[in-house]
Order: structure tokens, then C-alpha cells, then sequence
């Protein structure tokens, strides 16, 4: 007997290249049926025509600060609500705690709202030796830095990720050094570009000399934050031609013309403000005492002395190149959704019903199939979670089931939690863990370690 039947769904067949109409039984959280049949079942969902989606996998995202006794999960509520199954944190170098007590605490919990796994945040281990953003590390401190990512390696990081342009002092080499230490080719390494705007190009040729010379698979992060200011079109034909040479390199974007990050960050230091920014008042700070405010010279030099870690962001991104990557033949979709005490950007919490409503339905840019590929299947396999994102015999069953007619993105700048119309159901393990709406259980995922994958 079946766990869960559904049925009247239509679902993708990656390998088939379509959508296909079936019945997909569960048993024990995985799919053990695809036909036309109806087993018995405990429980029969009816799809009504929907799409039966693998759960989305959030390649790109910044997880929960948990290290308080008292800190809940807020941007991992806003994953699952938009579809979210599975979501890799520590990007762009930096964790919010060590994975040791990031996976404590989870099973303090008892679960967490969505399966994660994490990167090995390579700034974050400067900092934990007490590294400036300017100050380059000195071979004692380089020993120490290999020393801690091997820590995080052996706690279950998928790999490592790099803020090259949080820490400018970060040298090729030092990273070349880090990355000597993913021997496993399942491993993923990740990067925040080196510049963005006028430095886009170059940053991309290094990131894919990363990948090159060390052999590892290699992400490069949010392309949108780093080439839609009048580099996309120049960017994503290297990146095609440097993925033809070198298949280990790829990239995520996200589907905004604005991107956030801390206000007290390198990225608002002068030098670093003059590559992207031509008017000030693009930036927007999301906390009181500026709320909702476009910064002046005055307003974004006092919220840096002294509101560092409010978020700020940025609206400097053209549509028109947003789309253009979206829509590129390789690449693939994650939120970079980042909070602080729950305020931040609304790519948190509306970035894959966006994707799926404004540029699959409304403006018809990508094709649904290709766009769920972007979602699912392939950060899967980036991942090497070769149970996730699919739909096949066998696999886990992670599913969100929405309406392609009306699913769509509520969340404003002004107001980020205002959740996704169109979605259903989102299933993990099995288990419903959210049912038209209303969060059914928010402790259904688990941290997934590196060492628990198959080949």
C-alpha cells in the first residue's frame, strides 16, 4: 500500500523532455509509482491537472542565524512557503555559525522548515581568526584557515564558497590553497565575484581559472548582481564559451533588478560604489530609523557608522539583462535570500514563484520545462543530491504541486512576507509540510552532509 497517491497531475520528465500526465504513488518518502493506475493508498491527493514539481533546490541562499536559545526560523518558513525543498546556505564565504552548532541546533528543533546543506564559508574562517577585510593572511594563518575548512569538511560542507569582494585582501592563490582540499569531485565551490560592473568580465575569467587549475566544480554566484548593469550580454557569451572548454563552471541568478546586501559591507566603500553606482539614491535601507528610505551622502554614511548589519538594497539592475540570464541556455535560479531580523529583500521569499508567474507565463522568456530544470533537476545534480530534484522511480519525494495558471510572487520591497499565490502543496519526505497556504509542519528537512551522498 501507498503513503500518498496523487493523482490528475501533470509532472516533467527531464530526461523525455515534456510534461507528462501520471499518478505518482509514495511509499517510505520515496516515489515507487508513476503510471496511470490507482493503488491503494493511505492518503489520495488530487492534483486537479497542476503541476507536479520536484521541490525546488535553493542553490544560493544564507541561512537562518540560529546560535541563540531563542532564534527560530524565519527566511526558512519563507522558503518553504514559496516551494522550496532543499537549500544551500553558507554562500558567498560567509556562515552565520559554525556547522557544528548550525546542525546542534537543527536537532534542537527537531527539524528545520526545508533540507539543507551548506558551504564551508571561507571569509568567515578569516574572521574567526580575526582577519580585516584588507589584511592578507600570512602563511601561519593560511595553515589555520585549511585547518578550519577541513573542520567544516568533516562536519558535512558540500564544499566551499568565497566573498571575494567582501575581503579584497582574498589572493588567487589563497583560494587555490582552500580549494586543494576538495580531493572529492562531488565537491562545489561557489564565489561572490571579485567586482561587479566594470570588473564583471574579469571577475568571471577568475573564477573560471579557479575552476580550471584546481579541477572543482565551480558556481559562480548571483550573475544578475554582478552583470546587468551593461555587462550581461558580453558576460554570458564568455560564460558560453568558457562552459564549452571547462563543463565544471556554471552559474545561479536570481529574477530582480535589485540587489541587497549589509549597508557597513566593502561593496558601499567608495572605490567599490564608483563601479556600479551612479546615483546614490538607488540604495534603499530596509530597518528603522530608515525603513523604506532612499539613501542621500548624509543618510548612507551615518546607517554604515551606525546600523552596519541593516540591509540595504539596490536598484540598479536593467530588466531586460535579468531576463537575458534567466533565460541563457545554462545557469540556474537561486533566491541569495538573505534576512536580518526578518527584514531584507523580497527575493526571500517570492523568487521561484516569480520566475515561474512574471517570466515563464507573462512574459514568456523561458519555457516551463526549462525553468523547472533551472529549479530542480540541475542544482541537483551540482549538488550531487542524486535522490533530489526529479521525478523518477526511486527518487525522494520532494514535490510542490502549484497551478501554472497563477502562480505568482506577492512579496513587495516594501513588505517581504506576503506569501506566493498558486502553490498547493509542498511535500518533503513524503509528508505534507504545507497545504494551500498553511504550514502543515515546519520541521520536516533535515541538515544533509556531504558524506551521507551517494555517488
Amino acid at each position: 500500500m501507498m503513503d500518498l497517491l496523487i493523482i490528475n497531475g501533470r509532472y516533467p520528465d527531464f530526461q523525455a523532455a515534456q510534461i507528462k500526465k501520471a499518478n505518482i504513488g509514495v511509499r517510505n518518502g520515496k516515489i515507487v509509482y508513476l503510471g496511470e493506475d490507482m493503488p491503494e493508498a493511505k492518503k489520495t491527493l488530487d492534483a486537479m491537472n497542476q503541476i507536479v514539481s520536484p521541490g525546488f533546490i535553493d542553490i544560493h541562499m544564507h541561512e537562518d542565524d540560529l546560535l541563540g536559545e531563542d532564534a527560530e526560523y524565519i527566511i526558512g518558513n519563507m522558503m518553504l512557503k514559496m516551494g522550496v525543498t532543499t537549500a544551500c546556505g553558507g554562500n558567498c564565504g560567509i556562515q552565520r555559525q559554525r556547522l557544528a552548532e548550525f546542525k546542534d541546533r537543527v536537532a534542537k528543533l527537531g527539524g528545520s522548515p526545508v533540507n539543507m546543506v551548506m558551504f564551508a564559508g571561507y571569509n568567515q574562517m578569516r574572521y574567526e581568526l580575526g582577519l580585516g577585510h584588507y589584511e592578507r593572511a600570512n602563511e601561519h594563518q593560511r595553515e589555520s584557515l585549511r585547518t578550519l575548512l577541513e573542520e567544516e569538511l568533516r562536519e558535512g560542507a558540500c564544499g566551499i564558497s568565497f566573498g571575494i569582494e567582501y575581503d579584497p585582501a582574498i589572493t588567487y592563490d589563497d583560494m587555490m590553497e582552500a580549494l586543494a582540499l576538495l580531493k572529492d569531485k562531488r565537491y562545489l565551490a561557489s564565489a561572490h565575484y571579485r567586482e561587479s560592473g566594470i570588473g564583471a568580465i574579469e571577475s568571471i575569467e577568475e573564477m573560471q581559472r579557479l575552476s580550471k587549475d584546481s579541477g572543482v566544480k565551480f558556481q559562480i554566484s548571483h550573475l544578475s548582481s554582478c552583470s546587468a548593469t551593461g555587462q550581461m550580454e558580453e558576460s554570458l557569451a564568455l560564460i558560453d564559451k568558457l562552459i564549452s572548454e571547462n563543463p565544471l563552471l556554471d552559474f545561479d541568478t536570481y529574477p530582480y533588478n535589485a540587489f541587497s546586501t549589509l549597508i557597513g559591507s566593502e561593496v558601499f566603500e567608495e572605490e567599490c560604489l564608483n563601479q556600479w553606482c551612479e546615483d546614490i539614491s538607488a540604495i534603499m535601507l530596509t530597518k528603522e530609523p530608515y525603513k523604506n528610505t532612499y539613501c542621500t551622502k548624509e543618510i548612507l554614511d551615518e546607517a554604515r557608522e551606525k546600523y552596519p548589519d541593516m540591509m540595504a538594497v539596490g536598484f540598479i539592475m536593467n530588466e531586460e539583462e535579468i531576463s537575458a540570464a534567466i533565460s541563457s541556455e545554462h545557469g540556474m535560479i537561486g533566491s541569495d535570500g538573505i534576512l536580518f531580523g526578518g527584514d531584507g529583500h523580497p527575493r526571500a521569499s517570492g523568487t521561484f514563484p516569480r520566475v515561474l508567474g512574471k517570466y515563464v507565463r507573462e512574459e514568456k522568456v523561458i519555457s516551463l520545462l526549462d525553468a523547472l530544470a533551472k529549479m530542480t533537476v540541475r542544482p541537483a545534480d551540482r549538488l550531487s543530491l542524486s535522490d533530489k530534484g526529479r521525478i523518477e522511480l526511486g527518487a525522494d519525494a520532494d514535490l510542490t504541486i502549484f497551478d501554472e495558471t497563477t502562480i505568482i510572487d506577492g512579496a513587495t520591497y516594501e513588505n517581504i512576507d506576503v506569501q506566493p499565490e498558486g502553490i498547493s502543496y509542498v511535500i518533503i519526505g513524503g509528508e505534507i509540510a504545507m497545504q494551500h497556504k498553511e504550514i502543515v509542519s515546519d520541521r520536516l528537512g533535515r541538515f544533509i552532509s556531504f558524506h551521507q551522498r551517494e555517488d
